[in-house]
């Protein structure tokens, strides 16, 4: 058998490379464009873009933010690996989405909060659970999208240009870090939406030309379950044997709902199992909700949960059925099953399902369109990068650092949000050979399970804290900790034995990994559930005035709300203000000095770093609290109430039709 990767078709022509230079120059300037369009220089401007956003970017911004090149390469990856079942992740999100914009985010707009352990500190009083919180959600978004999504591009960067894993993502996060640096949320958002448009339609132009190449849907149907590699003997029979079912496309690959018992994505999991870790992800993710918390009002946010899951509709098409296509097409590769010949193709032994996507880029698409698909998903790997580090230094700076340090100004949080973003960027570069070696054969299963270990205790935390009065401050707490240790006892023993494969089958007791992941993360939530409610009703419940506006029953009263952790912000405003005092004191005697330097580099960096000019941050006294509103115009109220129905209908419709 001739070597696989002798023919690697590298893009090394004049049309591809001048596309991809001319698509970052845009974006980059897209991005310093809205930096001097938008107000940076406070905390609300750099890190809500000033809740200007209407309906059409928040619901292009939700999707950018989901869809990584993680998608693209793990959706694919085990489209081809095993069929459409895999998008039943992503049409689970139609019924999330609304849950987030009709009954989530209208609490947390009156909850007056800009991130999600913030909500909780409110909710319940007490520093120790959006501690939690914050720390795990740094945690996960480190270990699960940042590897992720870099690992996924450089898989891309490997098969198009040849180029050392290391050089392309450094280069990318460079890329990504400037611009969120220099821009805040606002040139995400604006960049995001951009992206987005450019990101579906060259994926709309693959589909056609990988359609096109296999001979249409039905040709799809017939050669699927004959897609199998020429090559599947045993070079060591003494190691291993090869048994058919380790290289013949399932029988049920085309359907969505599997055997609950022998299915590698059995229904009961894919129906409720998915919804919790979506419910997590959807309504409870700082990423997300932060598209959210950006819009203009609340019928703009509704609006954009409904587009969002329009576009949740389309990656079944653009993905998950383009990678069997691959599967169809280069069955030797990305079908390859002995485990030497998989390490010469993709340099991993255990399968080579995750390059489906990207050797369909490079082999399918003419030249010139290679390189703007190319470009797309680098943009698209730099979008949701992006969109993290940006969250993730939202949560340090306010959840964390503001522990460390009560009185920093306004200005001081916005640095140390850049330097922060500086860090992770540090962390994630070293993280990348840990990536490398664990890649599990499934992009997307490794980042699926992950979450459904360590994601159902806080998805239970928060549905209880916004739709249940009585659950405390106590419940919560140990629902929360209870639950990890859950999650942690089945995590850990399977990174330790290893996922294994079907060669290699993990020598994981079955009494620990028997359990699929997904029914695995069902039953965590139902405990977590259970111990909230246990614990809550045997201690103290929460007094009323602690929650006007903080749980759904109580989102529309107006009384005056004696928030719980009003200590803790009195005394932070306290000290904040004798630090702008002392300030104040020091600027009268340096103010001439400062004055002259400050023109030129100064001024610029300044620019840059989003710092304002200082006089104008000490003047503007506290403004008193006005309720935040989230009354509607009746009229767009029904409008997007009938919307929602009929995108339900849609989505009844997809589920039925592919089951």
């Amino acid at each position: 058998m001739e070597d696989p990767s002798s023919d690697k078709v590298t893009v090394n022509n004049p049309a591809d490379l001048s596309i991809i230079v001319g698509y970052f120059i845009m974006v980059i300037g897209v991005g310093i464009w809205s930096m001097f369009r938008t107000k940076r220089g406070t905390v609300g401007g750099y890190f809500l873009a000033g809740r200007s956003m209407t309906w059409w970017p928040v619901g292009a911004s939700l999707f950018a933010s989901n869809i990584g090149s993680g998608h693209f390469v793990g959706l694919a990856g085990t489209g081809a690996a095993s069929g459409i079942a895999v998008g039943g992740f992503e049409w689970n999100a139609l019924f999330i989405v609304l849950l987030l914009g009709w009954l989530f985010v209208p609490v947390y707009l009156t909850a007056g909060v800009i991130t999600m352990p913030q909500y909780l500190k409110k909710r319940f009083g007490g520093s120790r659970i959006s501690l939690y919180l914050s720390v795990i959600s740094l945690f996960l978004y480190i270990f699960t999208k940042i590897s992720v999504d870099m690992f996924s591009g450089a898989v891309f960067i490997q098969q198009a240009l040849g180029w050392n894993i290391y050089v392309a993502v450094i280069t990318l996060l460079l890329i990504t870090a400037l611009y969120t640096v220099t821009g805040g949320l606002a040139a995400l958002m604006y960049t995001d939406t951009f992206q987005t448009f450019v990101i579906i339609a060259g994926a709309f132009v693959l589909t056609g030309f990988s359609f096109a190449e296999v001979g249409g849907y039905s040709a799809l149907l017939a050669k699927y379950s004959s897609a199998i590699p020429s090559n599947f003997s045993s070079m060591d029979p003494r190691r291993y044997n090869i048994s058919p079912d380790c290289y013949t496309p399932r029988q049920d690959a085309f359907s969505l709902l599997r055997d609950p018992t022998t299915g590698d994505l059995p229904w009961p999991g894919v129906v409720f199992g998915i919804a919790i870790v979506g419910g997590w992800y959807w309504c409870t993710d700082q990423v997300i909700v932060q598209r959210c918390l950006a819009a203009r009002s609340l019928t703009h946010v509704k609006a954009g949960c409904i587009m969002c899951g329009y576009l949740k509709l389309l990656p079944m098409f653009l993905m998950v059925f383009p990678g069997m296509i691959s599967r169809v097409l280069y069955p030797d590769e990305v079908g390859c099953v002995v485990p030497e010949v998989c390490k010469r193709v993709c340099g991993t032994e255990v399968g080579c399902s995750n390059i489906a996507y990207p050797k369909l880029v490079v082999s399918v698409m003419p030249n010139g369109l290679r390189g703007l698909m190319l470009a797309v998903m680098l943009a698209a790997l730099m979008s949701s990068l992006a969109s993290i580090f940006n969250s993730s230094s939202t949560l340090f700076t306010m959840d964390i650092w503001t522990r460390i340090r009560p009185q920093a100004t306004e200005r001081e949080l916005i640095i140390v949000g850049r330097v922060w973003v500086l860090c992770i960027v540090a962390i994630s570069i070293c993280w990348i050979p840990v990536v490398q070696a664990a890649q599990s054969g499934q992009l997307f299963d490794y980042i699926q399970s992950v979450s459904s270990y360590l994601a159902p205790p806080i998805a239970s935390v928060f549905l209880l804290a916004v739709f249940v009065k009585r659950v405390n401050e106590m419940g919560a707490f140990w629902g929360l900790i209870g639950g990890l240790l859950m999650g942690l006892c089945r995590m850990l023993p399977e990174f330790w034995f290893g996922t294994g494969s079907c060669i290699f089958p993990s020598n994981c007791p079955f009494l620990v990994c028997g359990i699929h992941y997904l029914h695995f993360g069902i039953i965590l939530f139902f405990c977590t559930s259970a111990l909230v409610l246990l614990v809550s009703y045997c201690t103290k419940p929460i007094d009323d005035r602690h929650l006007y506006r903080l749980v759904f029953s109580l989102r529309h009263s107006k009384e005056e709300r004696k928030d719980l952790d009003w200590e803790q912000e009195e005394k932070g405003r306290r000290t904040r203000r004798e630090a702008v005092e002392k300030m104040r004191e020091n600027d009268n005697s340096v103010a001439v000095a400062e004055e002259e330097e400050k023109s030129g580099i100064c001024g610029l960096v300044g620019r840059l770093c989003g710092g304002g000019s200082q006089a104008q941050e000490q003047e503007t006294p506290e403004a008193p609290e006005e309720l935040p509103d989230i009354s509607e115009d009746p009229v767009w109220k029904y409008t997007v109430d009938a919307n929602a129905l009929i995108m339900m209908a849609v989505a009844v419709f997809m589920w039925g039709y592919y089951a």
